[in-house]
């Protein structure tokens, strides 16, 4: 195409061929540790809400972009999994949950596994130096991007979230 610039293009390339195999990385992290994408995705939620790691369903479902519906489901899962608890609401209209130990744990879990991962795929392709070189131009590329069209979340979000 005459009008594409092929730097360019060969970066916005590169880089969405990145994002969805980390995609693939936190997805089969998950299944390892008997979750989905979307269920890390919820306990990452509860988990930086900090102590006591609770929400309302409706914060969580606003938080990850999906339907009341879709959350309604993921808890249910979680809560049948021992992973989420119903608490009682201070002010008697919504239900929060909160994270049990277990969950905290399978969400330490698989969260150590991915970080893990994802530190052996970057020193195994990059030295220190070119790591730091690389986020130096990605933050500025980030930046830019934030710039024009908003800022983005500071947190993966998966597609089935």
């Amino acid at each position: 195409m005459p009008d594409v610039d092929p730097l360019t293009e060969a970066a916005r390339q590169r880089i969405g061929r990145m994002a969805r195999l980390f995609e693939r990385l936190l997805t089969q992290v998950a299944a390892a540790n008997e979750l989905t994408a979307g269920d890390w995705a919820a306990l990452s939620a509860l988990q930086r809400t900090g102590a006591p790691h609770e929400a309302s369903p409706t914060a969580l479902s606003q938080q990850l972009g999906i339907t009341s519906g879709t959350m309604s489901v993921r808890l249910n899962r979680l809560s049948r999994a021992g992973l989420i608890e119903s608490v009682a609401a201070a002010d008697g209209r919504s239900k929060p949950v909160r994270l049990t130990p277990h969950g905290q744990e399978r969400w330490r879990t698989a969260t150590q596994a991915r970080t893990r991962q994802e530190q052996q795929l970057f020193t195994e392709a990059l030295s220190v130096e070119e790591l730091n070189e690389l986020n130096v131009l990605l933050s500025r590329l980030l930046g830019r991007l934030e710039d024009e069209f908003g800022t983005a979340s500071r947190h993966d979000v998966p597609k089935d979230a």
